[in-house]
């Protein structure tokens, strides 16, 4: 499976440590960045990156690195398209993938030792979505928002004039 990987410099080290364990295990890891380590860079370019990237391969999956993860899996996410999740453990990792179709995994390289980390990783790329008719009403109700911006009938009001 091809898996693009971003992460800033405080994911640098476990994203290399990832893109050789994921090419032993048959994986096509692409490296969207950062390239070197640069103390000061930025994150959201390399997440944004591995985003548009996932979302126009069909099939793959990414993986954002950063710190603690939030940052990153917040930028992912403003990618249409990308439903990136933090995996935290190992039961947030599988059900990222089994129920919400997950198809970028965020880890905090400083949360997590590089063997926990990589079997997070792994984890989540080893899940596949369960197909599950709750699961997939649920994950169109967000790309029907996503795309419309319109909420589904019973939801809460759109208007900002609405108390």
């Amino acid at each position: 499976m091809r898996v693009f990987l971003g992460s800033d410099h405080a994911g640098f080290e476990l994203k290399a440590h990832l893109v050789q364990v994921l090419t032993e295990a048959g994986h096509e890891p692409v490296d969207c960045g950062a390239h070197e380590y640069v103390a000061e860079d930025d994150y959201p370019p390399f997440c944004f990156e591995v985003g548009e990237r996932t979302v126009a391969q069909p099939g793959t999956l990414g993986v954002v690195i950063g710190g603690s993860g939030n940052g990153e899996q917040i930028a992912a996410n403003k990618v249409p398209g990308v439903r990136a999740a933090l995996a935290w453990s190992e039961e947030t990792a599988r059900l990222a993938r089994e129920h919400n179709d997950a198809n970028v995994v965020s880890i905090g390289a400083r949360q997590h030792s590089v063997d926990d980390a990589t079997a997070l990783v792994q984890l989540f790329l080893a899940t596949p979505f369960s197909q599950d008719g709750r699961h997939i009403r649920r994950i169109a109700l967000v790309a029907d928002y996503e795309r419309d911006r319109h909420r589904p009938a019973g939801g809460l009001p759109t208007r900002s004039d609405h108390p």
